[in-house]
């Protein structure tokens, strides 16, 4: 009973996956190609590309009938009049949804985090229907553990899911969603795991967003790097289901996965088919 319900999570989980792509040339084409219409695509915002680059790729996915979810860095906008403007080429677009992290770059204006942009969206009528924030599992090497969940509690009127950081440790999942649900906040989870790609990447990729302690708990365990040096690299469906018992309650509130592709977007979508294949039949999964 255990394995078939862990089973059914993890299923649940797949078919609700996201995908999170970079704003790079190819990037659209190989979207058009790869994926199905319905796929939730979500376009990364950093400073060495610019917002731009962000939001062109979103306009034009948008505009091919896509669910796009642009990344609005808040230090990478000016203020409330260029988030207006922002506001008025998306949802032109018909985007109806955006993610708002705070961003790694120094602020360009008026905007230091993500609540300050948040509580100006709400005062710009709330545009989107659908509005995510980050979450951290594992600790931010700037911000302390109880500052992320008081945030998390700060930002709870105007978010309507929290999309986990890049982690590959399970306990670590664990005990976040535990503390913040013991903190009161209720606003469901994106779990974000990282799809197929090959080691170098992968470790390097996660060194530069900061998630330190993920190389370290790689090191730690010989057997997890050796699936990542294995051919065909790291698909993340291991760290899915040591994760799923945990996730299976309705009180987790664990909705869906946000995959971070690496835009390795054609062998993301052929690992989720995949996986889906090899699960129970989806007609008995509750």
């Amino acid at each position: 009973m255990g394995e078939a319900s862990t089973a059914h999570a993890v299923l649940r989980l797949v078919e609700r996956a996201r995908y999170e792509v970079l704003p790079a040339p190819g990037t659209e084409a190989m979207v058009v190609e790869h994926l199905p219409l319905d796929r939730v695509v979500t376009v990364t915002a950093s400073p060495r590309q610019g917002l731009e680059a962000t939001l062109e790729l979103a306009e034009r996915l948008a505009l091919q009938g896509r669910p796009v979810v642009p990344h609005l860095a808040a230090r990478m906008v000016s203020g409330r009049a260029e988030l207006a403007e922002i506001v008025h080429r998306l949802t032109s677009a018909g985007v109806r949804g955006v993610f708002v992290p705070a961003g790694d770059a120094e602020p360009v204006g008026d905007y230091r985090d993500a609540l300050a942009l948040l509580d100006d969206l709400a005062w710009l009528s709330a545009p989107f229907a659908h509005v995510g924030v980050t979450g951290y599992p594992e600790s931010h090497p700037a911000i302390h553990d109880d500052v992320t969940v008081q945030s998390m509690w700060d930002k709870r009127r105007h978010a309507t899911h929290v999309v986990s950081n890049l982690t590959f440790d399970p306990a670590a999942v664990s005990s976040w969603i535990g503390r913040l649900r013991a903190r009161g906040v209720r606003t469901p989870v994106l779990l974000g795991v990282p799809g197929p790609v090959e080691r170098a990447e992968l470790l390097a990729v996660a060194t530069r967003i900061g998630v330190g302690e993920s190389t370290r708990f790689l090191a730690k365990n010989k057997g997890l790097f050796a699936r990542l040096a294995a051919p065909g690299g790291f698909t993340g469906e291991r760290f899915v289901l040591d994760c799923a018992p945990a996730l299976r309650a309705p009180e987790a509130g664990v909705e869906g996965l946000h995959v971070f592709t690496f835009n390795q977007i054609a062998a993301t979508e052929r690992w989720r088919r995949d996986l889906l294949a090899r699960l129970p039949d989806r007609r008995h999964a509750t």
